[in-house]
Formats: C-alpha cells, sequence, structure tokens
C-alpha cells in the first residue's frame, strides 16, 4: 500500500484526467500531491524534467499528461502528436528510471489497439494489426510508452504499469470545436442548439460506429486502486466494458439535456467515421478487483453541469 503519506506527482494535473486523478488523491487522504504547470515545467525537456525529479523526489509518479485531442485535431496535427507524446512519457520514465523512483502508472489509450480488432478488445490484441489511420501518430506514441515501460520493466525490476483507459469523458473537459473527443463535442453542439433553438444538430459520419464511454472520476478511483495493487500484468484495460453507436448516445445525451425539445440528428457523411468497433474487455481488471461504476445518466448530467459553469 502507498502511505498517505508518500510524496506523488501527477503529471498533467490540469487536465481532464489529471485533475480527476488529484481529486480522488485528495479525497482518499493523500497529503503530499506534487503538481506543476506547464510555466512551471516543460515535460518536453529532457534536463528540466530530470532536475524537477531529483529535486522533487516523489515515491509515485501518475503520467496523465498528453497531448490530446479528437478525430480533427489527431488527423491535422500528426507531427505534432507523435512529438509532444514520445517526449513526455520518454523523458517522466527515463528521469524516473535515474532517479531510482520504481513506482509509475502510465495511461494510453485504447486507440493503441487495431482498427479492425476482435471484440471485445483484450490487452494481448497490441500490435496484432493496422491501426486507425487518423489517429496513428498519438497510438504509436503511446504504444511505444508502453513498450518503454515493459522493459525498463524487464530490464530494471521496476514497476511501471501501463492503464489503458477507452473513451473518458467527465468535468474539466476540452470544448474546442475542433480539437475535442466526440462527448464534449456533443455536449457543445446539443447545448448551441438549445439556447439558440436550432432544429437539429450534426454529428459526423454516419453513426453506425460504436464507442465505450467512462466517467473520468472512474478512470481516477482505478489509478488509486492500482497504484497500491500488486500486478502480474504491465497493460490493463480500464473501460466499461460496455458499448452504444455514436447515433444513439448522441439520441441519449439529447433527451437528457433537452428533454422538452425535439432536436432531429443530421449525419455529414463527408466526414469519418473512425474506427468501427471499439469496447474493451476489461476481465482482467476485473480479476484483480477493480469494477466501473457504470450510471451513464447521471454521470452525463455532472458533466452537463461543468460544462455550464465552465461557460458562465
Amino acid at each position: 500500500m502507498v502511505s498517505k503519506n508518500a510524496k506523488i506527482y501527477v503529471a498533467g494535473h490540469n487536465g481532464l484526467v489529471g485533475s480527476a486523478i488529484v481529486r480522488r488523491l485528495k479525497k482518499k487522504g493523500y497529503k503530499n500531491i506534487v503538481v506543476a504547470t506547464r510555466k512551471q515545467l516543460d515535460l518536453t525537456n529532457q534536463s528540466r524534467v530530470f532536475n524537477f525529479l531529483k529535486k522533487k523526489k516523489p515515491n509515485f509518479i501518475i503520467i496523465a499528461a498528453a497531448l490530446v485531442g479528437g478525430i480533427v485535431a489527431n488527423n491535422k496535427f500528426k507531427a505534432d502528436f507523435i512529438y509532444s507524446n514520445t517526449c513526455i512519457q520518454n523523458n517522466l520514465i527515463h528521469a524516473a528510471f535515474l532517479n531510482k523512483i520504481n513506482n509509475l502508472i502510465f495511461l494510453g489509450s485504447s486507440c493503441v489497439y487495431p482498427k479492425n480488432c476482435k471484440q471485445p478488445i483484450k490487452e494481448e490484441y497490441l500490435l496484432t494489426g493496422p491501426l486507425e489511420k487518423t489517429n496513428e501518430p498519438y497510438a504509436v506514441a503511446k504504444i511505444a510508452g508502453i513498450k518503454m515501460c515493459q522493459s525498463y520493466n524487464e530490464q530494471y525490476n521496476t514497476n511501471y504499469k501501463c492503464l489503458m483507459p477507452t473513451n473518458t469523458f467527465g468535468p474539466n473537459d476540452n470544448y474546442h470545436p475542433l480539437n475535442s473527443h466526440f462527448v464534449p463535442s456533443l455536449i457543445k453542439k446539443i447545448h448551441e442548439a438549445k439556447i439558440n433553438n436550432k432544429k437539429h444538430i450534426v454529428v459526423w459520419g454516419n453513426g453506425k460506429a460504436k464507442r465505450e464511454l467512462l466517467y473520468v472520476d472512474e478512470l481516477a478511483k482505478a489509478c488509486i486502486y492500482f497504484m497500491n495493487k500488486k500486478t502480474q500484468h504491465s497493460i490493463i484495460n480500464i473501460g466499461s466494458g460496455k458499448d452504444s453507436s455514436i447515433s444513439d448516445f448522441a439520441k441519449l445525451f439529447l433527451n437528457i439535456i433537452v428533454p422538452e425539445k425535439k432536436i432531429k440528428i443530421k449525419y455529414d457523411l463527408s466526414k469519418p467515421n473512425g474506427t468501427p468497433r471499439k469496447v474493451l474487455d476489461i476481465s482482467l481488471a476485473k480479476k484483480y478487483g477493480w469494477k466501473p461504476n457504470y450510471n451513464l445518466k447521471t454521470q452525463i448530467l455532472q458533466t452537463y453541469q461543468s460544462y455550464l459553469e465552465t461557460e458562465a
């Protein structure tokens, strides 16, 4: 067990996932949480990362820092995504090793798995087929992070774990019209249709692609759970184990956010659908005793409330 007085560094503490992890750590009574803003620490700068960890000497590191975005950003800024993410994770993992910090969690993504993967996706399916082209550079960077952690574990006997979360949503998300993921994008579109009395919203693709959602607080709980759990496996899927089509999610979000209005969904077939289906097999995480709380209606309402507060 990690002591409540242990020094825990959360990289990326201002983001969707990082902020949820910090909230959860505080709620569970951890008193010594280390954070640094981008101005205080450029994670792409190797020497600064090394010196920061040398000075702070955390007992545990959780890497939630990454350059992330939706299908547009991934496709448009491919060089930025592969460069920034490989730099961030390389610097943190290697500097942790050099500073004799043996305990670390690296957060990957479900996009590391092949595009046409057998469903539900098991951890062993990694590197068994081609990736989805629209986010390939991001996925390749994350795969490199996984392999880096596994390699250090094998060569140096470190305890570097990799958690692979599915599509995560919740408070403090990114609602940029081009750089956001599909849940914040959907919330923003529905809210704008609501306040502007629009008759329809536009959803990319044909709406048939299937996705799995996980509320960000559940991912934060998983991070703290596996921080305190000895495991035989270095890569573990974290998801809800349930999926629905983009079309069904759009209808659900409309019913929850604007139950009093009839807003139609139009599909932009000129835009990509992305991976046809992506649902994680979370049986390994369950074997270790973790399972998610999946209460989608409540979690969507909480996320929408957070969006309203950020827009106020």
